[in-house]
């Protein structure tokens, strides 16, 4: 399997050491604008062959990874797809639900792996918390509270709900396996021209609700989700080396009423689990589902399907934001009638 890396700025060479060390590669390519950038991956990966010319890679490659500026995805992606590479595209899949959709079209129609980069979906930690949802350890799942904060990094083509917002979106949908129905946003653009931090609040059909807070303006770096059930309650904290997942047994309970009346609630606290979770890096599991996907021809796990529910869903609360946190309805799949005018896409009002 020969392998082209596209972007080797910021994530770009994680992407190639990751592939680099599946040690299932027979060739492995990269290209990027910048000869500086491609001078220092090429010196740090010898075995790594750099190419002067995209198209060249492109040609020479069994398929295609893409970690360029967001406003490039779709571009680079529809061309690789059109030549019929499958591809492997960093979050978000695209700047718009109509561009997503029609990505996923293309890579259906020709029979082509289309993956999005929605690494914390391949995170151990997370993966345990999906195993309490679906055993039934949770019972029915009530609310999600998330931080993810820390000072930088500021992009320069979108703001902080497109660059960290995917994150959760994508954790919240392989948990739920269910989208969102309506959102409100609030955002403020505090340095530069990009909102840098925003809380979004998402609800589903379900009655679930999301409140989201974003940003790249905090003294330390915070990623930590609390998920509530009727059953039990889970913290997951990426940023905790030893305990990043914690299952509390705690709960509330109303009793049925035996008089007019009554009104009784029961409060239930148990033990807390922190239970032994799987170390290995989630970009390097990543990496090898693209490879399984290819060689096998099975379906990713965060593919076309979720790369556009992310898209769509970011695309609301995009248009929220700008409306001063208005509630915004967020089509179904198939419903492509969802469009942020381009200018509106990551400028804060």
């Amino acid at each position: 399997m020969n392998i082209g890396v596209v972007g080797c700025g910021y994530w770009g060479p994680n992407l190639v050491r990751a592939f680099v060390e599946t040690n299932r590669c027979d060739r492995i390519m990269c290209f990027d604008k910048s000869r500086q950038a491609l001078a220092k991956l090429a010196c740090r990966f010898p075995s790594v062959t750099p190419f002067d010319s995209m198209d060249e890679l492109m040609e020479a490659s069994d398929a295609l990874v893409i970690a360029t500026p967001v406003s490039t995805h779709y571009h680079i992606a529809k061309k690789a797809l059109l030549a019929g590479k499958s591809v492997m595209v960093e979050k978000p899949l695209a700047m718009r639900s109509s561009e997503s959709k029609e990505l996923g079209e293309i890579a259906a129609a020709k029979g082509l792996t289309l993956m999005v980069g929605h690494t914390f979906v391949y995170s151990p930690p997370v993966r345990k918390v999906r195993e309490y949802i679906k055993s039934g350890h949770m019972g029915r799942l009530y609310f999600l509270s998330s931080s993810r904060v820390n000072l930088g990094i500021h992009q320069k083509d979108v703001d902080v709900l497109w660059d960290l917002g995917p994150h959760d979106l994508s954790i919240l949908l392989y948990w739920l396996e269910e989208r969102p129905c309506r959102v409100s946003a609030v955002g403020r653009a505090c340095v530069g021209p990009m909102h840098d931090v925003a809380s979004i609040h998402y609800r589903f059909p379900s009655g679930f609700l999301a409140n989201i807070e974003i940003s790249w303006l905090a003294p330390r770096k915070l990623r930590r989700t609390v998920l509530v059930g009727s059953k039990s309650m889970v913290v997951y904290d990426d940023t905790n080396f030893d305990e990043k997942v914690k299952l509390y047994d705690k709960g509330v309970h109303l009793k049925d009423p035996e008089t007019f009346g009554e009104y009784q609630l029961t409060y239930r606290t148990g033990e807390v689990i922190c239970p032994k979770v799987d170390t290995t890096e989630p970009l390097l599991i990543e990496a090898n589902h693209f490879l399984d996907c290819l060689e096998k021809g099975i379906a990713p796990e965060t593919g076309a399907d979720m790369g556009h529910a992310v898209v769509q869903a970011l695309e609301a609360a995009s248009e929220s934001m700008h409306n001063n946190g208005k509630f915004v309805d967020i089509p179904e799949a198939d419903d492509d009638q969802a469009q942020t005018p381009p200018a509106a896409v990551g400028i804060s009002a």
